[in-house]
């Protein structure tokens, strides 16, 4: 294998999935005749994932919920068996994914720590020599002749992470159940991190924490739908991690912002958009465009836009009566073009923009598109604005 620790090739893994139960012999036979995958679906928690991970390297493997990143780690620890591909490791592996499996709630933490200590390899006396530390680090001192049941989940949680962590090993994998302890217990985990980085030992850590992904990994993978869609140095893949997130959000605000219309329907709004998408405190203006076409011959439309802010407060809107322009005849098939400039005086956050189409009469509405598009102000000094912006606006034919 040369300097990799662990190969992974061309891994697949699938799931059955059964939507029916048997609950008698009776029904598991009659099943048996309407076909074994009856009431069943097969699910790809992996589809053809491959990746290396040199010697002495701190591995990272990122993904949302549910992309089969601890199905992964599972496959590496040989919990699970792939369905297709190869997995090879070089070295002793311990992994530290189901923290404290094998802990008996009837017993006391002294009584599954020495459990706990067979079931990792070591003798009762390699355990007794290592008991006051281990339960130091632990910070149970207090509490180890109380049975388990009665522990927190994160107190067992660090009895069962500082046990392991004695354990000699040539690679560790480590998944993120240490979010469990709290802030003074993670920073011993992650001075544990650093102290293990520079032994050089191999590490796989499974996290949504970008921060430690940055500070400990020298590289990571980035799974998502059951593929790695990512490979590369530490900062790479958290960007992109994040920006899998921002994608989420721009589609479920995409669903969001083009479902509300209603109207009339003598003229109808064809595009509402401004000329960025996020602004700083260094774009002065903000441009909103609106396009309509008329569906009957129109006088005059009146064509207006409010903005509000994302607790759904109009923060001030307009439109072209107020402002004294006439759109003229607008005949069937013809569209107008208005482009609005607004100073960029708002607050931080994200905000929504409503367009609107009435009758020359201010009372009929021929098309009122709600959250109609959106855009992003981030500024690094916030402030409150009470004032009215002085809109300027442009008819285009």
């Amino acid at each position: 294998m040369d300097d990799n620790a662990i190969r992974v090739e061309s891994v697949f893994k699938s799931f059955v999935l059964p939507h029916e139960r048997s609950q008698s012999v009776k029904g598991s036979f009659t099943r048996l005749f309407r076909g074994v995958h009856s009431g069943a679906e097969n699910q790809q928690a992996l589809r053809d994932v491959s990746f290396e991970i040199k010697k002495g390297e701190f591995f990272g493997i990122a993904g949302r919920n549910g992309s089969g990143k601890s199905t992964l780690l599972k496959i590496l620890a040989g919990i699970y068996q792939p369905t297709k591909g190869q997995v090879t490791v070089e070295g002793r592996l311990v992994p530290f994914i189901e923290l404290g499996v094998g802990f008996n709630p009837e017993l006391t933490g002294r009584e599954n720590l020495y459990l706990n200590g067979a079931l990792l390899g070591f003798s009762k006396k390699e355990v007794l020599t290592m008991y006051d530390e281990i339960v130091a680090f632990a910070e149970l001192e207090r509490f180890m002749d109380q049975k388990l049941k009665n522990y927190s989940s994160g107190m067992q949680v660090r009895l069962a992470f500082s046990l392991a962590v004695r354990a000699q090993a040539d690679i560790l994998l480590i998944d993120e159940v240490l979010a469990v302890g709290d802030a003074d217990f993670q920073r011993k985990c992650f001075h544990y991190f650093r102290a293990l980085k520079k032994q050089k030992t191999t590490v796989v850590f499974v996290t949504h924490d970008m921060g430690a992904l940055r500070e400990y990994c020298d590289r990571a993978i980035l799974i998502d739908q059951s593929e790695v869609i990512a490979k590369g140095g530490a900062d790479d893949i958290a960007q992109r991690y994040t920006q899998l997130f921002i994608e989420k959000e721009v589609a479920e605000d995409a669903k969001k912002v083009h479902g509300e219309r209603w109207g009339g329907g003598q003229a109808r709004m064809d595009v509402v958009a401004t000329n960025k998408r996020k602004y700083t405190e260094d774009d002065k203006e903000i441009i909103v465009s609106t396009r309509f076409t008329a569906q009957k011959d129109m006088q005059d439309p009146i064509i207006g836009f409010s903005i509000k802010d994302g607790a759904d407060n109009v923060l001030f809107g307009t439109n072209t009566k107020i402002k004294k322009i006439r759109t003229g005849l607008v005949r069937a098939g013809e569209s107008r073009e208005l482009l609005w400039t607004v100073p960029n005086i708002l607050a931080d956050g994200r905000q929504y923009i409503n367009a609107t189409i009435e009758h020359n009469d201010a009372v009929t509405v021929a098309d009122w598109w709600t959250d109609a598009t959106y855009f992003t102000v981030r500024k690094t000094e916030q402030t409150a604005y009470h004032l009215t912006p002085s809109i300027e606006v442009k008819v285009k034919k």
